[in-house]
């Protein structure tokens, strides 16, 4: 684990309008507690679209950061800029697969589905065209649902307690919102996948051409 990041809700002006946003998150020292909704310290700011017991935890690669400071030469770019609560390294969005099991500290997470971006991450680096840049980049992280709650800490080990052997990458999940929309064969699997929340596989299910069969 390279670094913990929490952060409270806070509220920023942004033309004229008070938005609720928690996206702004700071590395954090020592052990923090993970429950099944959220760490220690940290704060969700719409339940609608962030949080829950599939969004419990949000956690993005450092091996990204090298390409958004190319990107973004000018933003500075601490551990938690892109709003998660685990920097990491050796986990990858085309190499981790939903439903996979990894061990952190004390603490047992599934991975379940990639990041989503919303008009926050806009807000957070003042530019309107972040929302498309992050999810073309392909760079969106993934979302952890806490199986066993237990504490974690910068420099913890990363553990696969438990990897798929077929199964559906994250970045096939993004691929199948974006670019690769009509792949009813990888459509199929992913609607069959029980770690992927509902809502997703519902929405896959709808764009099979026969969902029946």
């Amino acid at each position: 684990m390279i670094s913990v990041n929490v952060g409270l809700l806070r509220e920023v002006n942004v033309s004229g309008k008070t938005v609720r946003t928690s996206i702004w998150k700071d590395p954090v020292q020592g052990r923090v507690h993970v429950s099944t909704l959220n760490l220690d310290g940290d704060q969700q700011s719409d339940l609608s679209v962030h949080g829950g017991v599939d969004k419990a935890v949000y956690l993005y690669p450092s091996e990204h950061y090298s390409y958004w400071r190319t990107q973004l030469s000018d933003v500075a770019l601490p551990w938690g800029a892109f709003g998660e609560n685990f920097t990491t390294e050796g986990i990858l969005e085309d190499q981790v697969k939903v439903g996979d099991r990894i061990r952190i500290g004390s603490a047992q997470l599934m991975v379940t589905q990639p990041r989503m971006p919303c008009y926050k991450l806009g807000i957070r680096f003042d530019r309107r065209d972040m929302v498309k840049r992050f999810l073309e980049s392909k760079r969106t992280g993934l979302y952890l649902a806490v199986l066993r709650e237990g504490e974690v800490e910068e420099g913890d080990e990363i553990d696969f307690v438990e990897k798929q052997e077929s199964g559906v990458t994250i970045t096939e999940i993004v691929n199948l919102y974006s670019t690769d929309s009509k792949n009813q064969e990888l459509l199929r699997r992913a609607t069959e996948l029980s770690a992927l929340p509902h809502s997703w596989r519902d929405y896959f299910r709808k764009r099979l051409w026969n969902a029946d069969a």
